[in-house]
């Protein structure tokens, strides 16, 4: 693998704030680049608690790194309920289209599978964008429904 895949964390902070301060990364995605890197450390802080107020949803979270150098390049999550996870994916500019994204997933994928016992995986994903929509596919996703206006879901179920 070219990756590690680190659980996230508060100290994370300072260098997630360079990768998520490219405005290219939120132009399919509902957020806006960090505002300050102490919004973003609060914001991480929170995220490392690990589950929701109610602990009715497990919420993980890790740092993408490229192996050799160790530089952050995005995050993968997920919001596991039950055996079910929504997950998502960031990738920085700089590191798209080289195959990460789909590493790190699958990775965040076989660690959901075996530590949580998931078996189904759902996905929002903007219509607009192909990179995310072939990614999906690329690890078994199918297009399901419209969840919204503009977006598109895609589930992935494994065999229970």
């Amino acid at each position: 693998m070219r990756i590690t895949l680190e659980p996230l964390t508060r100290g994370h902070a300072p260098e997630m704030f360079t990768v998520l301060a490219d405005p290219s990364i939120y132009r399919y995605i509902d957020e806006a680049a960090p505002v300050s890197l102490e919004a973003l450390a609060t914001r991480y802080a929170r995220l490392e608690e690990g589950k929701s107020a109610d602990g009715s949803e497990l919420w993980l979270n890790w740092i993408v790194r490229e192996v050799g150098t160790g530089k952050a390049i995005g995050f993968v999550q997920a919001t596991v309920s039950g055996r079910q996870a929504w997950i998502a994916y960031v990738i920085a500019p700089s590191s798209q289209g080289k195959g990460f994204g789909r590493e790190a997933t699958e990775a965040m994928m076989r660690i959901l599978r075996e530590r949580h016992g998931t078996t189904r995986f759902l996905a929002n994903v903007d219509s607009r964008n192909d990179a995310s929509i072939h990614l999906a596919r690329s690890l078994g996703f199918i297009h399901v429904t419209g969840a919204e206006v503009g977006d598109q879901r895609y589930e992935l179920r494994d065999p229970a």
